[in-house]
């Protein structure tokens, strides 16, 4: 397990918050609509957008009652998307997230039931309490967004995200990701605790009842589609994909990571900075985005030896490669 670090510490950029224009209001009214019941998270939310945007998963490692239930159901309700939560125990069945085929007794016949997979937005509670089969039957329909159950494949909702979590504080009974399915999650981080003021606004909106439950929706999953589809038009120049994929060779010549950041991760790194730029209302990748998602689009990624942790050697990396050539 990635040691917990909160998001707070790896990303402190809220002049981006203040910068970004209106060019697509969508994705930052989102942001807003969240951060009226996610405080002082702004960050941690916008990455979660930006892999939404993206196309990717999200796998939030954090001690519980921080807000991770509260960040994925005010996504959710923002995107008036369908949306399930799973809490995975070691006796949970690869049916039990997926569905059956439940035999009808009036009239003679199978009928399959859905499980909770079958949405828009699945929030996946603990899910290294699983036993790695379960794991894997959420891992598939993650990855290949269907699931096939007795021979019959069915495609899963358009769009499917999945916000994953784990508990860093507890590790007996657990089953760890390994890295081949860690891969699949777009990007990793905690929301960390909050600071006093945070803390103290929390509480005032508590008294004022302020829950993901009296958000509007201001997006539709049809738009959210298209944004997805905007976000993989954003342009990122030739010189752009030349130092990323600089900063990945140097996690992988790096003597501090017994495994560096895979091709699959260079995918998803740009993806997330297209998404990254496409918040700030930008129609082209600049390295400030690559940066900005770098960090949390690989420490779950890639493993450090010795006393060396992925964020600090994947910040070192940032400061070394030059973004000439």
């Amino acid at each position: 397990m990635v040691p917990w670090e909160p998001v707070a510490a790896l990303f402190v950029d809220r002049e981006f918050f203040v910068s970004a224009t209106a060019q697509h209001p969508q994705a930052l009214a989102l942001l807003h609509n969240i951060s009226k019941v996610v405080v002082g998270k702004e960050t941690a939310a916008t990455l979660v957008i930006a892999a939404l945007i993206a196309g990717g998963h999200v796998l939030l490692e954090d001690v519980p009652g921080v807000g991770k239930t509260i960040l994925a159901k005010a996504l959710a309700r923002s995107l008036s998307a369908d949306f399930r939560r799973v809490q995975f125990t070691p006796d949970l069945l690869p049916s039990d997230v997926t569905g059956a085929s439940i035999y009808d007794q009036r009239q003679s016949v199978f009928t399959f039931q859905p499980g909770p997979v079958f949405c828009h937005c699945l929030l996946a509670d603990e899910v290294n309490r699983a036993t790695p089969r379960t794991q894997s039957a959420l891992l598939e329909a993650m990855e290949e967004r269907q699931v096939t159950i007795e021979g019959v494949t069915r495609p899963l909702p358009h769009p499917f995200f999945v916000i994953a979590t784990q508990n860093p504080v507890e590790t007996q009974g657990t089953f760890p990701l390994p890295e081949s399915q860690v891969d699949r999650f777009a990007v990793s981080l905690s929301l960390g605790y909050p600071s006093v003021a945070d803390e103290t606004e929390m509480l005032a909106r508590h008294v004022g009842h302020a829950g993901p439950q009296e958000l509007t929706p201001v997006m539709t999953v049809a738009e959210l589609a298209e944004l997805q589809a905007v976000a993989h038009r954003v342009h990122a120049s030739v010189e752009l994909r030349g130092y990323l994929v600089r900063l990945m060779q140097a996690t992988r010549q790096d003597d501090r990571l017994v495994l560096g950041a895979s091709p699959r991760a260079t995918v998803s790194v740009l993806q997330l900075a297209q998404a990254w730029a496409l918040i700030a209302g930008r129609e082209h990748v600049l390295p400030d985005d690559i940066q900005a998602v770098f960090v949390a689009g690989l420490r779950h990624r890639v493993k450090a030896r010795g006393g060396a942790t992925p964020t600090a050697v994947l910040t070192d990396v940032l400061g070394q490669v030059s973004v000439h050539a």
